[in-house]
């Protein structure tokens, strides 16, 4: 006599695998996820959210109350999103020094990085969202400059929060202002993309071999009109270099910035004779800002081909590089 069948314990046990939460499994719809999109799938993700003001993390919003409508307005973000890791974006730069000279806001080494992400609590599994403030471009692209790093370090399934905690806040969502107690983290880097870094000495081939280079600063700073004392030594831009100003990289929603449509970015770069699908190098100040147009160019426009100078124009002319601007 034989075993009794169970016919529907193989269908018992599929629908209570189904039945488990999918955290691996989640999808991020692109390099950009809503406040909307994460509010569905917080339990899914893992937030990080990155800010050179810390002790905003433990303030609350400020809001603004309209007296005839009563409407209540955003004013300043405080807190964060209930179970996000705060990250200073002052730990995630380091000083080096190169050529004899010490250059600052530079990205840390494989190993001190990866300490500095376990500290805040990061562990490895979930796909991550990286948060900013959200309340000016400078904020979007500090969220910018973690995703290069991450990505540096091996990183893949990412997604930054359009317009940051400002748009979370604006859409009416929660936050805390408890401090964090996440405990340390286990993730780990599992590779080195050096392929998405330049060098000064990979700046100077692109611009003898007239690869594109972009300058991410504003106009003024692109002209040498004025330059960011006492990081950058003098003012200009590196020759050959096309520039991509910040004021044109994002628009204000309500109180958030937010970024451009990928039609949209095409279109200003082509005003600005930048074409968005050939081999680039961006640089900036401090490597900052062209985080933020690497992020454009290389994960929402799609070109694979595009490095970002980390120690840009502080290390080009702390080096004595050539610098091409208005005369005064």
């Amino acid at each position: 006599m034989g075993f009794p069948r169970l016919p529907h314990l193989s269908l018992a046990l599929a629908g209570a695998a189904l039945a488990l939460p999918a955290f691996a499994d989640v999808q991020l719809p692109g390099p950009l996820v809503s406040a909307a999109w994460l509010k569905d799938n917080l339990a899914h993700v893992t937030v990080i959210d990155v800010r050179d003001d810390i002790d905003s993390f433990t303030a609350a919003p400020a809001y603004a109350t309209d007296e005839k409508s009563g409407k209540k307005t955003l004013e300043s973000v405080g807190g964060r999103i209930d179970g996000s890791l705060p990250v200073d974006f002052g730990k995630i730069r380091v000083d080096r020094t190169i050529d004899g000279h010490k250059i600052g806001k530079l990205l840390p080494d494989k190993a001190a990085f990866q300490d500095v992400m376990q500290a805040a609590g990061l562990n490895a599994g979930k796909p991550l969202v990286i948060a900013s403030a959200g309340e000016s471009a400078d904020q979007l692209e500090q969220a910018a400059r973690l995703y290069w790093s991450l990505k540096v370090y091996g990183e893949d399934r990412m997604a930054v929060l359009d317009g940051g905690v400002a748009a979370w806040l604006d859409a009416g969502y929660p936050v805390t202002s408890a401090p964090a107690s996440s405990g340390r983290g286990n993730w780990v880097s599992t590779r080195e993309r050096r392929e998405l870094l330049a060098e000064a000495r990979d700046v100077e081939l692109a611009a003898k071999n007239k690869v594109q280079i972009i300058d991410a600063r504003p106009l003024p700073q692109y002209l040498g009109l004025f330059f960011k004392k006492p990081s950058v030594k003098a003012g200009g831009h590196v020759a050959g270099a096309k520039n991509y100003p910040t004021d044109v990289r994002f628009r204000a929603a309500g109180p958030a910035q937010v970024f451009l449509s990928a039609g949209e970015y095409r279109q200003v770069m082509k005003q600005q004779g930048v074409d968005p699908d050939t081999a680039s190098i961006t640089y900036c100040n401090t490597g900052h800002m062209a985080s933020g147009l690497w992020f454009i160019q290389s994960e929402i426009l799609g070109n694979p081909q595009v490095r970002m100078y980390d120690g840009s124009m502080h290390e080009w002319t702390t080096l004595g590089k050539p610098v091409v601007g208005i005369e005064g």
